[in-house]
């Protein structure tokens, strides 16, 4: 109840005070291609269930819908003002309203493509399906984009079990330098 009592308020302050900057983001993304300044991509929530994720657009309109690293040449789907709103993390900025609405947390592990069959079922049979998935997560501040998916889901299932508040305060304060470092970002 805590938890998500300081994700409303987190996410409420958050998109007040960075209300300029997610416009400032969104006139950019739409003047430097075309195609809508948010992607809504479908992603595994709290049980397995599927729900809308929006993010900035930080690939060319037609890109294939699966993750980054499978899509073969995937420099070329990135725009260059996608690549670096991917390496600074702007293009999560609009997951605070996927967090106001319930869908996500501010913290826990990373929603999952909706066909990324492999991590859903590692995290399933560990019991992590149970948490709201993250705006970032253990896993987010120990490797990001680097991790092997079993250790996504390893880092996910430490996660489960040390959760608390203390370490998410430790989580959202790590993300920020990640953030500013572009660490464990691979496009």
């Amino acid at each position: 109840m805590a938890k998500r009592a300081f994700d409303i308020l987190a996410a409420l302050a958050g998109l007040i005070v960075l209300s300029p900057v997610l416009a400032v983001v969104a006139i950019a993304v739409r003047m430097e291609s075309p195609g809508a300044a948010l992607h809504w991509s479908r992603r595994v929530g709290r049980d397995n269930a599927l729900f809308a994720m929006p993010k900035f657009r930080t690939m060319r309109v037609g890109a294939p819908d699966v993750a980054t690293h499978l899509l073969p040449e995937a420099d070329h789907w990135i725009t260059p003002l996608g690549a670096f709103l991917r390496r600074s993390s702007l293009d999560e900025l609009p997951q605070l309203w996927s967090v106001l609405r319930g869908d996500m947390s501010l913290v826990g592990p990373r929603p999952a493509l909706f066909n990324q069959d492999d991590l859903v079922a590692l995290r399933t049979a560990a019991g992590v399906d149970a948490l709201r998935p993250g705006l970032t997560g253990w896993a987010q501040i120990n490797g990001r984009d680097a991790l092997p998916i079993a250790d996504k889901a390893r880092l996910d299932a430490d996660y489960l079990a040390r959760r608390s508040f203390l370490l998410d305060l430790k989580i959202i304060a790590l993300t920020g330098l990640a953030a500013v470092t572009g660490h464990g970002v691979r496009h």
